[in-house]
């Protein structure tokens, strides 16, 4: 594969901004089309998440491409998440017992933004907007674009064609449609949609509530969560099903019963929202999907990437993360000298799949943490154990939470596997009071190993490897 070839990339997104980037420092010529406007000149937000959860595996890939830098000072970050009950009483909850470990809050745009202005420092890096992809003809590596500027519609010809154009990819769609080869596919909703609110800055300037945290409102079925921004407000996202429940979506739909829904279940995120009404009514109602695929490749022409092969529901906070570590893991298959692209993309695959499966399948899991088991009290319980081990073990022992969020150099699966048959064990210890937050921890963590390792072994017999 000599740098000469001509790369497209359909997409220009957090991840195709980035692998644009990359490819560029890389030495490739590469042409980026993108359906939406320029971020940077117009606001095109419509909804979508504002600001988004930026942890290690993310840096990763800012490390990779040298501007991790300039990336810190983007972050907010947050230590814990703040738990708040139905009577507004709070409680910092630590993501982890080592004190370095936190996870940031940081804007979608100006990481975007910043990653477009990196990539087009490159001369071999050229990205074009408003150029909406129709389709793509995977077997003759061409892709059909609409430039919404002057209504035209023309061919753009690559040597291998990328897609990063999100959840709803028009390749993955034209794999799909094309029937040309087998292609699973699988797209699965939540009964539960989202919608963006705000909380604004206080007069001062300042931020009206703990700034250092990710907010959660927890009501079983529903929940409200908020992540803090650097102008001092915070964007809140409320997670409620469309048509189950007293209160969902569909019956939403005057200024009274909002507000007697957020009175009730609320009470204290609603004192701080005197705009609530507004942003309700004027910002879009989402759904939350999970989308699977498989290949992601079609000979040596075209690949899937980010969101566009595997969308995932953003419970872990880690869609963003996943996506900026398929371009780290890409990068690595490309360090392996391979001859052309169909090795690259088959190898790049079967390294890569079953860590995004897994994560896909961990921020299921969170979903129901969040909005439920975090007021659990067996579930508390075993986090301020977890905590403690953490703190008094630093190097002995790690959560779910931070096998996932921290450990960027061990793979989602094994993170899920481990992280998974420890919570399990645990849980059992405590049930069966065979361990207690009083107990000595050196003993605890003993049990603890034992237990995981039994329960690893037995998913490993039942096919779990």
């Amino acid at each position: 594969m000599n740098k000469q070839q001509n790369i497209l990339i359909i997409g220009a997104g957090l991840c195709g901004s980035l692998l644009a980037l990359r490819l560029g420092q890389r030495g490739y010529n590469v042409t980026v089309m993108e359906m939406r406007p320029d971020l940077r000149k117009v606001n095109i937000s419509a909804g979508r998440s504002i600001n988004l959860a930026f942890s290690d595996r993310g840096n990763k890939a800012m490390k990779l491409v040298g501007i991790e830098d300039k990336v810190k000072t983007l972050c907010i970050p947050m230590n814990g998440r703040m738990l708040h009950d139905i009577e507004g009483n709070t409680i910092l909850a630590p993501y982890s017992g080592r004190e370095h470990e936190y996870i940031n809050s940081i804007s979608r745009g100006e990481l975007n933004a910043l990653l477009l202005d990196e990539a087009e420092k490159h001369k071999n890096v050229t990205i074009h907007f408003n150029r909406k992809c129709k389709s793509v003809d995977f077997e003759n590596t061409t892709a059909t674009f609409k430039d919404y500027e002057n209504n035209v519609e023309f061919i753009e010809d690559a040597d291998a064609i990328f897609a990063t154009d999100g959840a709803g990819s028009a390749m993955r769609k034209s794999y799909f449609l094309g029937k040309k080869f087998l292609f699973s596919f699988s797209q699965d909703y939540l009964t539960h949609g989202y919608k963006e609110l705000s909380i604004l800055p206080a007069e001062n300037g300042g931020y009206k509530t703990y700034k250092n945290a990710l907010h959660i409102w927890g009501r079983g079925d529903f929940m409200l969560i908020a992540l803090p921004n650097l102008d001092g407000s915070f964007t809140v996202t409320l997670f409620l099903s469309f048509d189950e429940g007293e209160y969902n979506f569909n019956n939403l739909t005057t200024k009274e019963r909002v507000l007697e829904f957020f009175g009730k279940y609320f009470k204290d995120a609603l004192e701080l929202m005197p705009n609530l009404v507004d942003d309700f009514f004027e910002n879009p109602t989402s759904p939350l999907g999970t989308v699977k695929c498989s290949p992601w490749h079609y000979k040596g022409n075209t690949l899937l990437m980010g969101d566009a092969a595997h969308a995932i529901v953003p419970f872990y906070g880690q869609g963003m993360n996943a996506s900026f570590e398929d371009v780290v893991e890409f990068d690595k298959v490309l360090d392996e000298h391979h001859q052309n692209w169909e090795s690259v993309f088959k190898t790049y695959e079967k390294t890569r799949k079953k860590d995004t499966d897994a994560i896909a399948d961990l921020a299921i899991d969170n979903f129901h943490e969040m909005k439920d088991h975090v007021n659990n009290a067996i579930f508390r319980e075993k986090r301020n154990l977890e905590m403690a081990l953490e703190k008094t073990f630093p190097n002995e022992y790690s959560s779910k939470y931070s096998l996932v969020t921290f450990n960027e150099d061990i793979g989602y699966r094994q993170a899920m596997l481990q992280g998974r048959a420890q919570d399990k064990a645990i849980l059992n210890l405590l049930a069966d009071k065979d361990i207690s937050i009083n107990d000595d921890l050196k003993i605890i963590l003993e049990k603890v190993k034992a237990a995981t390792k039994n329960i690893l072994e037995d998913d490993k017999i039942a096919g779990l490897k």
